[in-house]
């Protein structure tokens, strides 16, 4: 493990280097591959989970036995469980890698001592579930009352500012989802996700597959996404 595993986690970067190593020496690091769990919908919400490199979908069983894709957590993210292991209750659905990941794990006990010896780093932690929550918030909002265009565009355009790198004349989602992922993360069925997004490409706004999808034309997506946005 490295010295201060923790130094690039942005929960962390209110602690000195002092209480940083103090902590690490609690941290457990475990490296995941496509296809196994972290944890599963229903074991016990016994520790907090930080993704530290890759990337982890959190995924919920339907009443049909379906897995739904929830959201995507990128590196720095405290896993969907978070409110879970705070009110002591069990995993809300399952964390599972979309490839090669490396997670930090710390008990609820080492986590809250910290927060009693580091008010400001308390703080940050209710800023990042204050936002949480607001995300949250937005999501249900998107959900009740856009259309699916909409909606998949807006879910593009934050995918792109969370996972993007620059390609050529537009920027590579690094993350690979299926029409059905992006169907599960906005409310939609699969076949309306399909027929949406061939029309985005029809209109050259993104080109390519799950498995390297590009957003040809961003600002036209945010246009999409909220059409109050101004070029």
């Amino acid at each position: 493990m490295k010295s201060d595993p923790l130094k690039q986690i942005p929960l962390f970067t209110r602690l000195s280097d002092r209480e940083r190593r103090k902590m690490a020496g609690e941290v457990v690091e475990t490296c995941y591959k496509a296809g196994q769990y972290i944890f599963c919908e229903g074991e016990p919400a016994e520790r907090f989970h930080i993704l530290a490199a890759g990337t982890v979908k959190c995924v919920k069983t339907s009443s049909d036995g379906k897995e739904v894709t929830m959201k995507v957590l990128m590196p720095g993210d405290l896993f969907c469980c978070d409110a879970a292991v705070l009110d002591g209750s069990t995993h809300p659905g399952c964390a599972q890698p979309m490839g090669d990941v490396r997670v930090l794990s710390l008990s609820k006990k080492s986590y809250f001592d910290m927060l009693r010896r580091n008010p400001d780093a308390a703080l940050e932690v209710i800023k990042y579930l204050g936002a949480r929550l607001q995300e949250a918030q937005e999501k249900a909002k998107v959900l009740a009352l856009n259309p699916a265009d909409q909606r998949l565009a807006s879910l593009l355009v934050d995918l792109a500012s969370r996972t993007g790198v620059p390609y050529l004349q537009g920027v590579r989602l690094t993350v690979r989802l299926t029409r059905r992922d992006l169907a599960n993360m906005v409310g939609i069925t699969t076949e309306t996700a399909i027929r949406v997004m061939s029309r985005f490409q029809r209109l050259s706004l993104v080109s390519g597959t799950a498995k390297n999808l590009v957003i040809r034309d961003i600002k036209k997506l945010k246009l999409i996404a909220n059409p109050s946005f101004s070029l």
